[in-house]
């Protein structure tokens, strides 16, 4: 860890990390929560969302306008996202005003009233979400695809729920999930930019340290398995999303299946985008992803086309990517290794993209990566990897998962086969 990086676990377990970046007058600061979507049983789907939409309507002290009053008073901002894994509470404030935001983070983490007439209105706008959602195929797909994925278990749930259990969803239920997984070892303080760690570490112990230190409940294992779903929808364009297992945080082929998405489908450059949209006129985006979580990934092709042109876009879709998995050109690995390069270091010349880098590394590595370790292990990525990183995703034995949403009964029959060998 660096000499600006220090890091503190009170006596609960409760952590605090900060990162101090010179020549900024700002912050960011929050908690981040391992506790996300795959951590809730299948009848409080959505709860973990939920309460992170509760958390800011009121307290034992507040109520939702004073907590909006409060850090807009001295010109900060408060909001908070909800991940499969994780839940994060985060602010950007002044130097001088960090007190006041890990106070307010605080409160609404500890003293959340779950009033039910917020609860009321807050589950309808929780359902204004799913339906915008539904009306959104391209950001509905990937649902589908990790529905398809990882098939009856959290990791394959939506992250916004049901409208079956947002609606059925209790105070008791947002009371109950708060208790069993918002416990300190779960939790990290994390801060970056004009931050003072010993101060952090004081207000972590003001406002976190008399909470009882106690394990919070595993999520299950998660099993992929893949499959084929057709989702029928009066639409102009069919959707699809190709995937396979990918690759867990921890891994070693972490860097090389980075690098394997970006050449195959990262930029305007990649291999998919130049002959399927460019040279070909197929589509008009297309992208490939590497996710990962704990203890699993996964990795695919997204894009929207005409019915007519599905058969030959999986076709070309094929093609490439078997060639670059066999084959792949030093040019094009070396770009892909530029693209992810300059995109990291882009993305920690931030307050907030600092704070949330080492939360998420405290959480799932327990140490902060330096970033010349990361820029090192995606250097290291020769060919070899790129090679042995496709014949493991796309090698014989494995499930693949496959997902069209929108006019499908004029599709031809859909195969995506592996590819590599």
């Amino acid at each position: 860890m660096s000499e600006q990086t220090r890091l503190t676990t009170l006596d609960n377990g409760f952590r605090v990390i900060s990162e101090r970046l010179p020549g900024v007058r700002t912050a960011a600061v929050g908690v981040w929560v391992d506790a996300g979507t795959r951590h809730e049983p299948a009848e409080l789907n959505g709860v973990a969302h939920l309460l992170e939409h509760m958390a800011f309507k009121g307290t034992r002290t507040r109520t939702a306008r004073q907590i909006a009053e409060a850090i807009e008073a001295v010109g900060g901002s408060l909001n908070a996202w909800t991940s499969r894994e994780q839940t994060a509470f985060h602010a950007r404030v002044l130097a001088e005003d960090v007190p006041l935001a890990v106070e307010l983070v605080a409160d609404i983490l500890t003293e959340p009233l779950f009033d039910e007439a917020e609860l009321a209105k807050e589950r309808e706008v929780v359902l204004q979400e799913i339906g915008q959602v539904e009306d959104t195929p391209d950001d509905l797909v990937f649902d589908l695809l990790q529905e398809e994925a990882f098939p009856d278990q959290p990791l394959g749930r939506s992250i916004l729920g049901t409208e079956e259990t947002i609606r059925t969803m209790s105070r008791g239920a947002l009371s109950t999930f708060m208790a069993d997984h918002y416990v300190p070892g779960a939790m990290i303080l994390a801060a970056a930019g004009a931050v003072d760690h010993d101060r952090l570490v004081e207000l972590a112990r003001r406002w976190f340290g008399d909470r009882p230190a106690r394990p919070a409940p595993p999520p299950p294992p998660a099993r992929y398995r893949g499959g084929l779903a057709r989702d029928g929808r009066e639409l102009e364009q069919v959707h699809l999303c190709l995937g396979v297992e990918g690759v867990p945080y921890r891994d070693p082929d972490y860097w090389p299946a980075q690098v394997l998405a970006t050449a195959l489908g990262g930029g305007m450059s990649s291999r998919l985008f130049q002959e399927v949209r460019e040279n070909r006129g197929l589509c008009y985006a297309i992208e490939v992803f590497s996710s990962s979580f704990v203890d699993t990934g996964l990795f695919g092709i997204y894009t929207g086309t005409g019915p007519e042109q599905v058969g030959e876009l999986f076709e070309v879709t094929e093609r490439e990517t078997r060639a670059l998995v066999r084959a792949p050109e030093p040019a094009e690995i070396e770009r892909a290794k530029a693209q992810l390069r300059a995109g990291l270091l882009m993305s920690l010349e931030s307050c907030a993209g600092v704070a949330d880098a080492i939360a998420r590394q405290l959480a799932v590595f327990g140490r902060r990566i330096p970033v010349e370790e990361m820029l090192a292990a995606i250097e290291a990525v020769d060919l070899a990897a790129v090679r042995r990183v496709g014949a493991r995703l796309f090698g014989s034995g494995g499930a693949t998962t496959l997902v069209a949403l929108g006019p499908v009964d004029r599709l031809p029959a859909l195969e995506f086969g592996r590819i590599a060998g």
